[in-house]
């Protein structure tokens, strides 16, 4: 279509030509605008909206990792880890730790040919004390093209009682360490952002807005929100978090009437703060007290999943101030146990994956359950959606895609062949997936 603007040059004796355009150029712009080729990078926790969401209208959807059918390509990956790879145009980065060395780890692979382009120490430390779901590299890196920011703990050499635990149990509590890293791999800024205490472990995915980096310190201590200065790594601000209570959520932004929020839940409480100084807009007591699935929002509600004790799914309105407890919660369902897996919400239906292995589909603006399906074996990674699916990826490796709607539709079912835990990244028509110990590039193979 880059020719069209040259037609008023054409002589009069091709006018019988001109009328042919002026006749038919209004459609051939409408099919410019109604199918538009979307690439995006996917280039944190749950991808470019932190929802899971893509705008990829190529995603893959059949695929085999045991006979290689539209397998791009298969490497390993040093370590262990559950932290999601992360995409940035020909670029794709994993933490892992190296638990004979301690040492923690980001790499960086080539989206073509999944080549190992650079790999990078960020710090050794000792083994924290886990959760047996969870790793000594499970919070997702950010990028923004500029950097890679990378989050993990540092244990001490002290041991305590671990607080807020059914039985007596030692551990080191320690500091979250906070690194930036240029595309090329040369360390810009490394620091240490306050204490972090937890039976459970550890894991925060950084958040990035405008110049900052935003860190969750929820832990069962003196727990903290902090934004950092992206170039420099100083503190911005911090925000002190009232029950101190651990928590693994990562904040959603969205602007809502003109203003900025950051929401999401943990320490008892789900709360919405302004992401440009931490100052706090609205609050809601509990549901529970432990949380993990990050939030979702689709311009109407935030919906939240927990938990530990107990388990709730809620729809939440965004518009209050102060504590809304009592005023803003649209609907509340107790009947889904999803505790880690985060939801998606897509033309209307709230989808949430019950870590025991169900799926659930709610009506997004009334909590009415639509249906409830026994879908996997035992759920970990979050959702992911693409052009009108949601896929399913179970610990077994088996991903299932399920269309939304009044009726329980799976269009695909696609085995990797190996344990996964780490949620999904999808940029540019092709999906990655972090097995235990490789990563996949599902797709038609890219040149450069």
């Amino acid at each position: 279509m880059g020719h069209l603007p040259c037609l008023p040059l054409i002589k009069p004796c091709v006018e019988g030509l001109m009328r042919f355009f002026n006749r038919f150029l209004p459609l051939f712009v409408v099919v410019a605008v109604v199918t538009p080729v979307v690439g995006e990078n996917w280039p944190g926790w749950r991808g470019p909206r932190g929802d899971g969401s893509s705008l990829d209208r190529d995603a893959p959807t059949r695929w085999n990792g045991e006979t290689g059918e539209n397998i791009a390509w298969k490497v390993p990956v040093a370590g262990l880890g559950h932290a999601s790879p992360v995409v940035w145009k020909d670029r794709v980065f994993v933490v892992s730790c190296l638990t004979e060395s301690g040492e923690r780890i980001l790499s960086c692979f080539s989206r073509y040919s999944g080549e190992l382009l650079w790999q990078e120490t960020v710090l050794h430390a000792g083994l924290e004390v886990m959760h047996a779901l969870n790793s000594f590299a499970s919070g997702t890196p950010a990028t923004d093209g500029e950097r890679v920011y990378v989050t993990f703990l540092e244990p001490g050499e002290k041991q305590v009682i671990a607080p807020n635990v059914g039985s007596e149990r030692m551990i080191k509590p320690g500091e979250i360490v906070v690194g930036a890293y240029g595309m090329e791999g040369q360390q810009e800024w490394l620091v240490r952002v306050g204490d972090f205490v937890s039976a459970h472990g550890f894991c925060s995915c950084p958040v990035l807005f405008q110049d900052m980096v935003i860190i969750n310190g929820d832990h069962d201590g003196d727990s903290y929100l902090v934004a950092l200065d992206k170039k420099t790594g100083k503190e911005r601000w911090r925000t002190m978090r009232r029950h101190k209570i651990r928590s693994y959520v990562t904040p959603i932004l969205r602007e809502i009437d003109g203003q900025m929020q950051m929401v999401l839940s943990g320490s008892q409480c789900v709360a919405s703060f302004n992401p440009q100084d931490g100052s706090r807009n609205w609050e809601i007591d509990g549901p529970t007290e432990q949380f993990v699935a990050s939030m979702v929002y689709d311009g109407a509600l935030f919906f939240m999943t927990c938990g530990f004790p107990d388990y709730h799914v809620m729809g939440i309105r965004p518009d209050g101030q102060g504590n809304v407890t009592d005023s803003h919660v649209a609907w509340r369902h107790s009947l889904a146990r999803s505790y880690v897996p985060s939801p998606v919400v897509l033309n209307g239906f709230l989808l949430v994956a019950d870590d025991r292995g169900t799926a659930n589909c709610f009506d997004a603006k009334d909590g009415k359950v639509v249906w409830k399906k026994r879908l996997g074996s035992h759920y970990s990674a979050s959702l992911v959606h693409a052009n009108g699916l949601v896929y399913f990826l179970a610990d077994n490796g088996i991903t299932k895609i399920v269309r939304p709607g009044e009726s329980f539709e799976v269009v695909a079912e696609n085995p990797l062949g190996e344990h996964c835990v780490a949620s999904p990244a999808i940029s540019n028509g092709q999906l990655w997936i972090r097995s235990e110990h490789h990563l996949f590039c599902i797709g038609a193979a890219r040149e450069r």
